[in-house]
């Protein structure tokens, strides 16, 4: 059984038991998530696809902890012309383990 779930405007693929990044949750570690914005559902025998959302779909899940994403090194150059720049960014995420699908 697995879902297509929306978190933070970005869809995610999701059975049970998958540890996902996702973008930072205002909660903190052992907190339990509750998401409703399922689009889809497969059970193995039936696909529900929702219109946008299907009724009565949520997934549950945990959170396991907050962390920040490896450094990312942003470089713009314009040819010729001497310019550069360097700036470095890293992600807040988090970690969470999803628990049940409920359709």
């Amino acid at each position: 059984m697995f879902a297509v779930v929306e978190i933070g405007g970005h869809q995610y693929k999701v059975a049970e038991n998958d540890v996902i990044f996702v973008d930072r949750q205002a909660n903190e570690a052992d907190d339990k998530l509750t998401f409703d914005r399922v689009l889809l559902v497969n059970t193995g025998k039936k696909v529900e696809v929702g219109t946008p959302v299907v009724g009565n779909a949520s997934v549950e899940a945990t959170v396991v902890r907050n962390l920040k994403a490896d450094k990312i090194i942003v470089f713009k150059k314009k040819r010729r012309k001497g310019y550069q720049k360097r700036n470095g960014h890293r992600q807040h995420l988090t970690e969470i383990k999803i628990e049940k699908i409920t359709a």
